[in-house]
């Protein structure tokens, strides 16, 4: 007995034992429930350094020099993180800020001074060597730009009457002539290092290849490897610190370079971004699955440039009616893009001034100009032909059906005088049947008097020689050509009689409802063409328009404006080079018309190079005068406008920029140098694996990446302010006076 009582309260101990150990197990993860739950609700999750992004492009590789990316995009992604400026632009304030160097200006504009940041290495820098930034690299960059061998003419021109000084090992100074506002944009460029460019000279800079393909900069990323792969041209970069706030997340960056975007796509599963999206057949941008579109302009526009310099072009009349019959809209819709621009003065909103499409207003502006429709040229003539043949006393029907050796005979009043008279050197006679009337026969078979085919002027003369009278007279031995001539002369009797009020208003005509056929005026139906205008002087408007073998989609624009200029009675000749070198020769000689082209602004949107007369080639017909940095593509002259550019790019006032650009937008909408369409749109394409992404106002496809520092791949989670593990208590304490339980179970502390 006592053995089984023994039992049982032993088993009821053990019972007792694994209660308590249950509980003591349940309250601890409660306490862990609870410390996870307070973890997860009051820390923030922040991005993390680390991880490897890695995005596709399409093109080729080229030596890595931020002196010569301007037709390369790819080497300008690469250069933008390798290479460091004084100065750098700021996609976000759209402001250009302090990079490798602060930057002070005085003397109203004329002297900017810059301290190079200490501690700022080159990326061939080690421990034990450290290859420190100094002023005699910026010398040396700067230097070499200005030289007259430098192989770049843009930058070149860029930095003319600028002086550079060294003040210190850690400052130097550069003056100009005069101010120029835009001048910081200037100290974006990426410096290099004078040690790696000794005993090159300054017009082979941009063959040097062994730092072309292992380039030393000092930007946030140093190259570490290239490879090339059956795919692709695979660059890698490695993050290097830099005594320059604010300091990336992602540690490494692989470009990969490839061949076209078949290719590129091959490859999507290892890429965290594209580059840039390129359209589908139904013009839409191709991106593909789980990733995500940004779409975004860069401060372009894509213009039609009258070349000026041409004497069709001269009137501004005329282009102000080829402005007016281009319907911008029909364009973009045509090439699936959306941002129609009106004024190469990207500063102004597109509200500022816009022509819209109005045909009949760009009829008016052509008729203005000059410039006829050929039915409108041949009205005018029988017109002045019949005003003429009204005066005077001869009487003769204007056109004649007369086969060749036949006599046509006139007859008329007789006078005193009569006799004394001729026609065409006939004498007249007296009437052989009809009393108190002369009579002349005019022959046709070529001897003297005789009346050819086609327009003929009858004249009447005196005993001396005078002339009298004339008629105008048409003759043909064509029945079909006699019928159409009546025709028209039955079409101009009842546009006189429009003209004059004299039949009722349903059956009256205009020169629009007329057209040119075979040389004769008859009634315009439907499936006519129109006529090519010509001038009184009988020059036919027909223009060339030339544009570039790519992009392709200019081909479009090029035949759509083409056909929307043709409505308008204008012949265009659409003309476009096999080659990319074949029209860039074309576009210096300036041998176009009109020009199909485009235009880039970057960051401080400055016109100057563009519209001011400085920029014209000079066209002296030897080649070796033609001039790489002629950017003036319509030879556009205008002292008013080049007062206003030189204006914009000198004063510090916003306030007189603003009112330089008004009065400057006035003459350009006056003078229409050219048919401004479009600004092109781009797409970035990402997953989402890749954060803090914001694109913002880029002014180059590569300044996506000024904001790398946003960027990460990685997060972790992290206190804010104010809070901790310490303040797990009163969070706790908190939760149980409010009754809310964040993790959907917790526990009630007893009072």
């Amino acid at each position: 007995m006592l053995s089984i009582v023994f039992r049982i309260v032993t088993w009821v101990r053990r019972w007792e034992r694994l209660v308590v150990a249950g509980l003591i197990v349940l309250a601890l993860g409660s306490f862990v429930a609870l410390l996870v739950s307070f973890y997860r609700n009051v820390t923030v999750l922040v991005p993390a350094n680390g991880g490897t992004y890695i995005e596709g492009s399409v093109g080729t590789l080229l030596p890595l020099n931020p002196w010569f990316t301007i037709q390369n995009d790819v080497n300008r992604d690469i250069v933008s993180l390798v290479f460091c400026g004084l100065q750098r632009y700021n996609p976000k304030t759209r402001l250009i800020e302090n990079d490798a160097a602060t930057l002070t200006v005085k003397n109203g504009g004329q002297t900017y001074t810059l301290a190079l940041t200490p501690g700022l290495l080159w990326h061939d820098s080690t421990p034990e060597k450290p290859h420190p930034v100094t002023a005699d690299d910026v010398l040396f960059t700067y230097a070499a730009i200005q030289d007259p061998a430098f192989p770049n003419p843009l930058l070149r021109q860029n930095l003319q009457g600028v002086t550079v000084e060294k003040i210190n090992d850690m400052t130097v100074q550069f003056r100009l002539e005069k101010p120029y506002s835009f001048f910081p944009s200037n100290l974006t460029l990426g410096l290099l290092p004078k040690s790696a460019f000794d005993g090159i000279p300054v017009e082979r800079l941009d063959q040097a290849l062994d730092f072309g393909f292992g380039p030393i900069g000092c930007g946030p990323y140093r190259l570490h490897t290239v490879l090339q792969t059956e795919l692709s041209t695979e660059v890698t970069l490695e993050r290097f610190d830099r005594p320059i706030a604010p300091h990336p997340h992602i540690l490494r960056i692989v470009l990969r370079i490839f061949p076209d975007y078949f290719s590129l796509l091959s490859d999507l599963r290892n890429l965290h971004a594209i580059r840039t999206v390129p359209k589908n057949d139904q013009g839409e941008p191709a991106v593909p699955r789980r990733f995500v579109a940004r779409q975004y302009t860069l401060p372009q526009y894509v213009a039609l440039f009258f070349n000026l310099d041409r004497s069709i072009l001269q009137d501004p009349q005329l282009r102000l009616g080829l402005q007016l019959g281009t319907n911008k809209q029909a364009i973009v819709d045509a090439i699936n893009e959306s941002v129609i621009v009106d004024t190469p003065l990207l500063q102004l909103t597109r509200d500022d001034w816009r022509y819209a499409f109005d045909p009949q207003a760009a009829q008016g502006a052509l008729f203005a100009s000059q410039w006829y429709f050929p039915e409108k040229l041949r009205l005018q003539r029988v017109l002045e032909q019949r005003e003429a043949n009204r005066t005077g006393h001869l009487r003769i029907t204007p056109i004649a059906l007369l086969d060749t050796g036949a006599l046509l005979t006139l007859t008329g009043s007789l006078t005193p005088e009569s006799l004394k008279k001729s026609i065409n050197g006939v004498r007249l006679q007296i009437h052989p049947t009809l009393s108190g009337s002369w009579i002349v026969r005019l022959p046709t078979d070529g001897s003297s008097g005789s009346l050819l085919p086609g327009d003929n002027l009858v004249r009447l003369t005196g005993d001396k020689g005078a002339v009298l009278d004339s008629f105008y007279l048409w003759r043909t031995t064509d029945s079909k050509a006699f019928r159409r001539a009546a025709e028209e002369q039955r079409l101009v009797d009842r546009f006189t009689a429009s003209k004059n009020g004299e039949i009722p208003e349903g059956e009256r005509i205009t020169v629009t409802d007329l057209t040119l056929d075979q040389g004769f005026l008859r009634k315009r139906i439907a499936a006519d063409p129109v006529g090519i205008r010509a001038n009184d002087r009988g020059r036919l408007l027909s223009l060339v328009l030339l544009t570039s073998p790519s992009p392709p989609h200019y081909r479009a624009i090029a035949e759509l404006a083409r056909d929307q200029w043709r409505l308008l009675g204008v012949d265009v000749q659409v003309q476009i080079p096999e080659d990319r070198a074949a029209f860039e020769e074309r576009l210096l000689k300036r041998d176009y018309d009109v020009l199909l082209f485009g235009q880039s602004l970057l960051d401080n949107l400055d016109s100057y190079p563009y519209w001011h007369s400085s920029g014209m080639q000079r066209l002296t017909g030897k080649r070796s005068d033609l001039r790489l940095d002629a950017y003036n593509l319509s030879q556009y002259a205008s002292f008013e406008a080049d007062a206003l550019l030189e204006t914009v790019r000198e004063t510090t006032s916003d306030g007189e920029r603003g009112k330089a650009l008004a009065k400057l937008e006035e003459i350009f909408k006056k003078d229409v140098p050219a048919v401004v369409l479009y600004s092109p749109l781009y797409t970035f394409a990402h997953t989402d694996e890749i954060k803090g992404i914001a694109l913002n106002d880029l002014s180059l496809h590569s300044d996506r990446f000024l904001t790398l520092q946003d960027w990460y791949l990685r997060e972790e989670r992290t206190f804010p302010e104010n809070k901790g593990w310490l303040t797990f208590f009163p969070w706790l304490l908190g939760m149980s006076d409010s009754g809310v339980c964040q993790t959907g179970s917790c526990a009630t502390v007893a009072p």
